[in-house]
């Protein structure tokens, strides 16, 4: 009877034990499902639509309309890669094979004209993967460093390569793989190889040079893994740093295909081809065809046919982007260890207490690897496989249940107990959801930004020596930054002897006003401590002044928040009517006479704060004064006694300047009061009165 009981447990384990097997072997069928499995989710969720500075020259059927059927001579591509040139593109990408010379020019002026224009410009030439032809593409472009364990033996081996013509290879900077992965499932290019070996060499893709020459880094740094096993973990360009599966390729993640990343051939070598400055100024720029013609299409995980330039323009985007998928090794350890746990649970489970108890386990179990992997995808781009999980635990759970057929006796138990859900494992890790989300670029955002500069800084700084100056502005940074970063401020750039912040971009800020002026203040006691304590070593020394004064400046509305900067340099800023309203405003402090100088719409913000009206002041461009004020003190300062008599004092003041009288009287009494709340604001006072203009105006308009 004790080994019949066994027996059922036995054969359970055991066909648990096969399908741990069969999943440790991966064939080919168990690959397939497992990949329209991930296939599915990024159809749920494919990536998000951002304008990156990426964009495809695409010859197309428009483009062969115009220009005649391909192959173009070759004068036509360097005219197309000359205006792409004077457009002020950051680098061209050539995803083509050019290997014989042009046949429209036997005398290889085209190719001559076309090697020039490449010279002109980071560009990139392209090389195919073949085993048909021995030749190697000798020397990459790029330098190669290893970090960790040398995994040259785990990137895909590079048999041989079509390669372009030698004069256009010498005259491009960069030259990288065209081939794409189309061994997955279904012809379905799912991921991209970024790095080929060959000889002891490494060699790269196209994206990946292109990405190299945007950043203009001449070395890629390859970063095998620290335990010594031999394959990659991620590949570093430039100061990106991009997971790699194990032997060094990119899993990608799509978008849906968006007609703005294209621009026809046609219209760039029209004669209107200028009016396309906008969209190619500052991208990286890859010349491909999707004419059907051209034979250059290809499946993807979203169900689209579309050309292989638009993938290599999809992995471009997501290096820069810094979103991932990722399928880590331990990733599949893990789903076979969880998948014998729940596998043994479950026979436990249907042999022991009936089908129905394992029915609901195996529903929960099923739950909660779908959930779980969904989860992973959707908010970290880990891909763990729920397809294996779902078709197992079925077809054992049916297994299960033909067994206890067969071996449960007459007098089987009538009571069935009530069955709890059991919780499939939990997650390994929790990773921190990413904005994007950043989403960084191209977005229209509410921010804060302020401006800090020290004033009569030139003077100073020709009276000390060079080394002195640096101690002086990192000691000032230091501490000022400090202040910013507490509030949860982007620190954008140190300008000389001035700083702008700003909040609320690229991530959300609440109370971002509220948190400038908070730093705003900090930043004015942390000044006033390092000035009590000669933390820049002014003091007694004769004609320097004794201490720094700083003027701060705040403006809150819309800016344009992305990436900006030079062809090769990429750098998030905000840019708008906005910025320059702070600078302006900072610029003001001198002629207001007080530190910290906010607007309107930054008061409108943080109400509960201490201000004063300070009149206005004209922006270029503008035809309406801009209303400023200045900052007193916090919310604590702001509901004092001695505040709330400033204030009424200065509201009468104020109100006899915009009408025009004299209040020398006024402003003698609130300096009196000023005295005892913010000894700053005598400063202010005493110009006060010099500005009555400022406020005339302003009651004027």
């Amino acid at each position: 009877m004790f080994k019949r009981r066994l027996l059922p447990l036995a054969l359970g384990l055991g066909l648990v034990a096969a399908l741990v097997l069969l999943r440790a072997a991966d064939p080919y069928p168990v690959q397939v499902l497992r990949e329209i499995g991930f296939d599915f989710y990024q159809q749920l969720q494919p990536r998000p639509p951002a304008d990156w500075p990426v964009r495809v020259v695409d010859i197309d059927e428009a483009a062969l309309t115009a220009e005649g059927q391909w192959p173009w001579p070759r004068d036509r591509l360097a005219l197309l890669v000359e205006r792409l040139t004077e457009l002020g593109a950051a680098v061209i990408a050539i995803d083509m094979l050019f290997p014989e010379p042009d046949r429209w020019s036997p005398d290889g002026a085209h190719d001559r004209r076309f090697a020039t224009a490449l010279a002109a410009v980071p560009t990139v030439m392209g090389f195919a993967v073949s085993p048909g032809v021995p030749a190697l593409p000798g020397k990459p472009k790029a330098g190669f460093a290893v970090s960790g364990s040398d995994p040259l033996g785990a990137v895909p081996q590079l048999p041989g390569a079509v390669l372009p013509l030698p004069e256009l290879r010498e005259a491009a900077a960069g030259l990288g793989s065209l081939s794409l992965n189309s061994s997955d499932a279904g012809g379905i290019v799912r991921r991209i190889p970024l790095l080929w070996a060959a000889e002891e060499q490494y060699y790269s893709s196209l994206a990946v040079e292109a990405l190299r020459l945007a950043f203009g880094a001449s070395t890629l740094v390859v970063l095998g893994d620290t335990g010594g096993q031999g394959y990659v973990d991620a590949l570093r360009i430039g100061g990106l740093t991009v997971p790699t599966s194990a032997s060094g390729d990119l899993w990608i993640h799509y978008r849906e295909s968006d007609p703005a990343l294209y621009v026809s051939a046609a219209d760039l070598l029209g004669p209107d081809y200028r009016a396309q400055v906008g969209r190619v100024a500052g991208h990286i720029v890859l010349v491909g065809t999707s004419a059907s013609g051209l034979l250059d299409l290809h499946g993807t995980p979203l169900g689209e046919n579309v050309p292989g330039v638009s993938i290599h323009a999809q992995a471009l985007e997501q290096m820069l982007s810094g979103s991932f998928l990722v399928r880590a090794d331990w990733v599949s350890g893990l789903e076979i260890v969880g998948f014998a746990i729940l596998g043994s649970l479950l026979v436990v489970t249907v042999l022991q207490l009936g089908p129905l108890a394992g029915l609901l386990l195996g529903a929960a179990a099923l739950l909660a690897a779908l959930g779980a992997s969904w989860f992973m995808f959707a908010t970290s781009g880990v891909m763990i496989d729920a397809s294996f999980p779902l078709l197992g635990l079925l077809l054992l759970y049916l297994a299960l249940v033909f067994i206890r057929f067969l071996t449960t006796d007459a007098d089987k138990r009538q009571l069935r107990r009530a069955f709890g859900y059991y919780v499939a494992p939990a997650l390994l890790e929790e990773i921190e959801r990413n904005s994007a989300r950043l989403q960084l670029g191209g977005e229209l955002r509410e921010v804060t930004v302020l401006f800090t500069d020290v004033r009569d800084f030139t003077p100073l700084s020709e009276r000390l020596a060079p080394q002195e100056i640096v101690s002086v502005l990192n000691t000032l940074f230091g501490a000022l930054g400090a202040r910013i970063v507490e509030q949860l401020g982007t620190i954008d750039k140190f300008m000389g002897d001035s700083i702008m912040a700003f909040w609320n971009a690229p991530v959300d800020v609440d109370d971002h006003a509220r948190r400038a002026c908070r730093a705003a203040l900090g930043m004015r006691a942390t000044l006033r401590e390092l000035n009590a304590g000669n933390a820049f070593g002014l003091r007694g020394r004769a004609p320097h002044p004794e201490q720094l004064v700083c003027g701060v400046g705040i403006a809150s509305g819309a800016a344009l928040a992305g990436n900006m900067g030079l062809e090769t340099r990429f750098d998030y800023s905000v840019v708008g009517d906005t910025v320059n309203v702070a600078s302006r405003v900072e610029g003001a402090c001198k002629d207001v006479g007080y530190d910290i100088v906010v607007v309107e719409a930054t008061r409108a913000a943080a109400p509960d704060y201490a201000y004063l009206e300070a009149g206005s002041i004209r922006l270029k461009g503008k035809s309406r004064r801009e209303p400023i004020h200045v900052l007193v003190g916090d919310a604590d300062l702001a509901a004092s006694t001695g505040f709330v008599e400033l204030r009424t004092a200065h509201a009468r003041a104020v109100g006899k300047l915009r009408a025009g009288a004299a209040a020398p009287g006024d402003l003698a009494a609130c300096k009196a009061l000023a005295a005892a709340v913010e000894p700053g604001l005598l400063r202010f006072y005493d110009r006060l009165g010099e500005r009555q203009a400022d406020f005339v105006e302003a009651a004027a308009e």
